[in-house]
């Protein structure tokens, strides 16, 4: 674990030689990096019983996950865009759809509250399958950007979202990767089990391969955009 933890996500360190892409002021990049982290790197589960593999993640958001077993990968997914358009007062473009096509949208200006009982129903009808139907698929992987999902729908099924981006002079792009997992969990921004030395950054890769994550395996063709 980490003794001394960023405050948010814009301060997690880049390797030698990068720098943070610019995004505008109000764009979901830019609010993805505000995101704060938690002082303790552990992640607990939605009981408040502590994960049994503690080794995936790099730290650990600070984003309620509640006190149900709903909020788990593609609902964490879903969670980060869902408040980003809360906050952003976008309240209209809150919209999920289930495998059937039916939507759930947010019932305009609601308290936060009202916002965290609309999100349980949407975590109980939406979910991987459903998401992946949802999103855009991204044609080629070097175009990645933040708020853009790994997402491979079904059961089972795995969603996690590129939380922010840097590049070097030489054009080579890295990428952090945040999620949640079953049952609900604190939402955590992962180690690369690949390159220790580079980790949690993720290199963009353009020759197809894997991407390997703690939990899960991706591959390019799943990389879907809101």
């Amino acid at each position: 674990m980490i003794n001394t933890m960023p405050a948010a996500v814009s301060d997690i360190s880049l390797p030698a030689g990068f720098k943070r892409l610019t995004y505008p002021a109000i764009s979901f990049a830019a609010w993805l990096r505000k995101i704060p982290i938690k002082k303790d790197a552990r992640v607990y589960l939605f009981n408040g019983q502590l994960k049994k593999n503690q080794e995936a993640q790099y730290a650990v958001l600070d984003i309620p996950v509640g006190n149900k077993d709903l909020q788990q990968c593609a609902d964490a997914v879903m969670r980060l865009r869902a408040q980003y358009l809360y906050d952003q007062k976008r309240y209209n473009e809150i919209s999920f759809s289930d495998n059937s096509g039916k939507k759930y949208t947010c019932p305009g200006k609601i308290d936060s509250i009202h916002f965290e009982r609309y999100l349980e129903q949407v975590y109980g009808m939406c979910g991987t399958a459903s998401l992946e139907k949802q999103l855009h698929p991204v044609r080629t992987f070097n175009s990645i950007q933040p708020g853009d999902v790994l997402i491979k729908g079904g059961s089972p099924g795995h969603a996690v979202m590129v939380m922010d981006m840097a590049v070097n002079s030489s054009g080579k792009t890295i990428y952090l990767l945040a999620q949640s997992y079953m049952p609900a969990q604190n939402i955590h921004l992962l180690k690369d089990p690949m390159d220790t030395a580079l980790s949690p950054w993720y290199e963009v890769k353009t020759d197809n391969s894997f991407i390997y994550t703690p939990e899960w395996t991706f591959t390019p063709g799943q990389l879907r955009r809101w």
